[in-house]
């Protein structure tokens, strides 16, 4: 279990996360979405008491990260899969690991066969990794104390397509035997494949939060006229975000963030003409991050 309560971080008068509240359950893999600079690492950092939290909390299996007495043994983690000594080998990597944690070293090899890293790779030097070896390695260390949380920040990068399939049914048989897994990732269709439940970040605030069912099947509203300009202050002054509209659909348009209905009296209220006037479908995750977080992708400016 995760619970995020109330997580706010300031950098001197900017907030990069901003009042986050989200819960993690048993059993449930957890997409955590949002563009870049949105502040989806600076939560996984507070989270795992890496950084301090200007407000808020953050408890993983009930307590505070840093109050766990074995940490390894409860929560997995995969920030930074080239946060590793690039001069020790894969299997030296994982055998410091298990001495500190108090792991068997039979477990060692079985992590390293778990993630795919034979005998050659365990005895390469770590620097010598590619990325995708760097994050398998990561996934062999956040295993190695058979946890209950894992948390993950986009593992996937650098993986094949087959990897990335190898990863999506590791990652689902461990919330299908009870354990609980937070993932941040860029690769949203995998996301969509995997995650039982969505939280959707934007300017540092949740956007969106909930089933990945039920958020998709509320995807927002395409919204054409002749006069875009016009359309676009209409909607502005309603309060409405609007991005380009989807691909596949003719002439683009733009999506909403809303119900059809409030879409439409928001362009009845500035007098705008509508042409085209429906509910999105179709596009997926995709269509939904953009529709949730359109506009708000900012420089990153810290881990």
């Amino acid at each position: 279990m995760i619970e995020v309560e109330h997580l706010t971080k300031r950098y001197g008068g900017r907030a990069a996360v901003d009042d986050v509240s989200f819960t993690c359950a048993p059993g449930s893999v957890t997409g955590f979405l949002g563009p870049n600079g949105a502040g989806k690492s600076t939560t996984m950092r507070m989270i795992c008491g890496l950084a301090p939290p200007t407000a808020g909390s953050a408890t993983v299996c009930g307590v505070p990260y840093r109050r766990l007495a074995n940490p390894g043994r409860d929560v997995g983690v995969l920030l930074d899969a080239s946060a590793q000594h690039s001069g020790r080998t894969g299997r030296e990597v994982l055998a410091l690991a298990a001495a500190t944690m108090g792991v068997p070293r039979r477990e060692v090899e079985v992590k390293l066969d778990l993630v795919g890293l034979g005998v050659a790779a365990a005895r390469r030097r770590v620097g010598a990794y590619s990325l995708g070896m760097r994050q398998r390695l990561g996934l062999a260390h956040a295993l190695l104390g058979d946890p209950r949380v894992l948390i993950l920040d986009e593992p996937a990068n650098g993986l094949d397509p087959e990897g990335i399939f190898w990863m999506r049914g590791l990652l689902r048989d461990f919330a299908d035997r009870g354990g609980t897994v937070l993932l941040s990732s860029h690769l949203l269709r995998e996301v969509e494949a995997v995650a039982d439940r969505l939280v959707v970040i934007g300017g540092g605030r949740v956007v969106a939060a909930g089933g990945t069912d039920e958020l998709l099947a509320d995807a927002g509203t395409v919204v054409r006229a002749r006069d875009e300009a016009a359309l676009r202050r209409a909607l502005a002054v309603a309060g409405l975000t609007a991005t380009a509209g989807p691909a596949g659909s003719p002439g683009g348009g733009l999506l909403v963030a809303a119900e059809p209905g409030v879409v439409g009296q928001a362009a009845a209220d500035s007098g705008v003409a509508l042409t085209e006037l429906r509910a999105a479908g179709g596009g997926g995750l995709e269509q939904l991050f953009l529709t949730l977080t359109g506009g708000t992708s900012t420089k990153e400016t810290t881990a």
